[in-house]
């Protein structure tokens, strides 16, 4: 593996709501037809959060992954907030979740990183070099995502693709005879699409003061066909450079997790791209699309699933607003 850091995920932890939204509620309060919302998007249900908040959401998660690590909380020396949601513009949700842990106020560092659905690639990026520096041992990246508050009810297509979860991740250095590497990544970013993806709300654009601002605006909008065709334009170059840079093959992936954004965005994926069907791990009819906590999900749920093993050479790969194309690969 080119490019790789020996840095090993020492612990993965999830938080699902209680909360079970199934397609047939979906369907009448979207006043669609019955079985349309799993012909367009491939989802049965999805979880959805009930008064949690998303640094609660995380802070649950992370306890789990810190079990799951046979860590201490006071280990923790960098908590990064990956979340395309963020709970407040300002502070950094990691500042929240730091709080709702109760860790030690000053023993770690916080700060969030947004690349949308693909949050957890670049923070595991980022995580994997600063412990390879040595500047920290110990770093917790969570995504956590309440999806609900801002779907549109007058896009159907999106409003019942999305689910709410948490997952969390701690990294430490590979040490003797532990496996574990994060191996090469890569993102490309296509701004022709920056448009397709969005919510133009809350930030200078369709700022709280700004007349022209409307409740639209505060809510997700995406043109998932436009996606889908700016993405196989460029996708199948981007991973043909991807496995050049980091020279691979396909079929040196043990399993590939790729971002559950849709049916159609997965079979086109699989397709497009030449990937092993059978390798790939989808949780997309159960949990729908949990933005920046999707590929992480899948990670944790494959694992539990006895589907991923330590050692094994995975591939995670997607696509994210912007419209942004990326993959890592690593050693579990």
């Amino acid at each position: 593996m080119n490019h790789s850091t020996h840095v090993r995920i020492a612990g993965l932890g999830t938080y699902l709501p209680d909360a079970i939204v199934r397609n047939e509620e979906l369907e009448k309060e979207l006043g669609v037809p019955d079985g349309w919302i799993r012909i367009v998007s491939g989802v049965l249900e999805r979880r959805r959060a009930r008064g949690e908040t998303t640094a609660q959401m995380a802070a649950a998660a992370v306890r789990n992954a810190l079990r799951d690590a046979e860590t201490e909380l006071d280990e923790v020396e960098l908590i990064i907030g990956a979340c395309a949601a963020s709970q407040q513009s300002i502070p950094c949700t990691a500042a929240f979740v730091q709080k709702e842990l109760m860790a030690p106020a000053g023993k770690s560092a916080c700060f969030d990183v947004d690349a949308t659905c693909l949050s957890f690639l670049v923070a595991l990026r980022l995580a994997s070099l600063y412990i390879h520096s040595g500047q920290y041992r110990c770093v917790v990246i969570v995504s956590s995502e309440v999806t609900s508050f801002a779907l549109n009810p007058l896009q159907p297509e999106s409003a019942a693709l999305f689910g709410d979860a948490a997952v969390a991740a701690v990294l430490k250095p590979s040490r003797g005879d532990e496996s574990g590497a994060v191996g090469h990544s890569a993102l490309s970013t296509f701004s022709s699409g920056a448009h397709l993806t969005e919510v133009r709300g809350g930030g200078t654009f369709r700022h709280p003061n700004d007349p022209r601002t409307t409740l639209e605006d505060n809510m997700f909008s995406m043109d998932g066909a436009a996606v889908l065709r700016l993405a196989l334009e460029t996708m199948p170059g981007f991973f043909k450079t991807f496995l050049e840079q980091a020279g691979s093959v396909r079929e040196d992936y043990d399993v590939i997790i790729p971002h559950q954004a849709s049916r159609r965005g997965l079979e086109f994926m699989r397709r497009a791209l030449g990937l092993n069907k059978e390798r790939m791990f989808i949780n997309l009819e159960r949990r729908g699309n949990c933005i920046a906590a999707s590929i992480p999900l899948a990670l944790a749920e494959c694992r539990s699933a006895g589907r991923l093993q330590r050692g094994q050479r995975v591939l995670l790969i997607g696509t994210g607003a912007g419209l942004t194309l990326g993959a890592l690969e690593l050693i579990f």
